[in-house]
């Protein structure tokens, strides 16, 4: 574990994603850690995991059990970057496109990763950013 950013302070992790927007990773407030939305795409890779595309760049299928464990792996780093840990997520936010299709996967490889017992909310959006099916946002303790 990292030594936990200031208190009041915003970060980037290194090792995450780059924001596609004007926002950090997330923010510490006194001893939470408020992480923004993240998603799957990976530090300095153009394919989004999980995303099949055809040569026109369209979306031709997508695999929601690959893409929810690259956002694990997106979280975990920017978490233990700021200087908290994974056990330490407190809240979860889930967005998904697909509820129907997409719920039954996603939830397996959530209860295979968060075995500590967060809180969660998992609803269905019309889209996210860049291509992607799932997102989530968090909420952790730190310092």
């Amino acid at each position: 574990m990292n030594k936990p950013i200031p208190d009041g302070s915003t970060f980037v992790s290194p090792r995450g994603p780059s924001p596609v927007g004007a926002y950090p990773h997330c923010r510490r407030v006194g001893n939470l850690l408020f992480v923004s939305g993240i998603g799957p795409r990976r530090l300095g890779e153009a394919v989004i995991p999980g995303v099949t595309m055809n040569g026109r760049g369209e979306v031709t299928g997508y695999d929601i059990a690959e893409q929810a464990r690259a956002v694990f792996h997106n979280l975990r780093v920017i978490v233990e970057d700021a200087g908290s840990a994974w056990e330490n997520i407190v809240d979860v936010t889930s967005f998904l496109t697909n509820m129907e299709q997409d719920f039954e996967g996603y939830n397996r490889e959530y209860a295979a990763h968060f075995k500590h017992g967060p809180t969660r909310t998992t609803v269905e959006v019309n889209a996210l950013p860049t291509r992607i099916n799932i997102e989530l946002k968090i909420i952790a303790t730190i310092g």
